[in-house]
């Protein structure tokens, strides 16, 4: 993938309120803002064509971009991104700058690896997550965490714990405490084979 979808160029935005705001999304760019580390928050303006087609990949969200605005090259990580209700349209972007050796919070995608196989041996896949929350440093910001179910039988159980976490990175989560350790995804047996098992113990119960 190229690494022109993490970088876009930004302009210093100096027009703010609701108004302003309005007439930049008619003009096909979009309000945002750069905050955190040890600077002023920095208000700015992207194109909003050129933004749209690099968030339509997966790893734009947890991946460390450059801001180019004017001669400064800023590194940051997308907090939040408002969209229109209805319309391909993004209305506004919150960056939190990224400094090195200062640790981030942010959440990455999971990637469930084999799931074919817990499938083929008859169990049915339900996702409790599909990302997760990590503390990490810039460093070791990993695109996403993967979940091989090759190995999980029907009725079990992945948890939080259960993951093998990249150097460098920690579960938000299980930092918390006990109650905290969430259940990522899980291999269930169908409800018509559970059916058909109470049945045939009904029958047998009759005879």
């Amino acid at each position: 993938m190229s690494d022109a979808i993490y970088t876009l160029d930004a302009e210093v935005r100096t027009d703010l309120g609701k108004g302003a705001s309005r007439r930049l999304r008619h003009e096909d760019k979009v309000p945002a803002i750069i905050y955190g580390g040890h600077k002023d928050a920095l208000s700015i303006t992207l194109e909003h064509s050129k933004l749209l087609k690099a968030q339509s990949f997966e790893s734009f969200y947890s991946h460390i971009l450059t801001l180019n605005v004017g001669k400064e090259k800023i590194q940051a990580i997308v907090k939040d991104m408002q969209r229109h209700p209805f319309k391909p349209k993004i209305m506004h972007v919150d960056f939190q700058r990224v400094e090195a050796g200062h640790e981030l919070h942010t959440t990455v995608p999971l990637h469930f690896l084999n799931e074919e196989v817990a499938i083929k041996k008859g169990g049915v896949v339900v996702h409790g997550a599909n990302e997760v929350e990590i503390n990490v440093l810039p460093k070791d910001l990993p695109e996403f965490i993967e979940v091989d179910l090759s190995n999980v039988e029907i009725g079990q159980t992945i948890h939080l714990s259960d993951l093998v976490a990249p150097k460098g990175v920690t579960f938000t989560q299980l930092t918390k405490g006990e109650g905290h350790d969430l259940a990522v995804v899980s291999v269930n047996k169908p409800a018509g084979k559970a059916v058909d098992a109470d049945e045939g113990e009904a029958a047998e119960s009759a005879e």
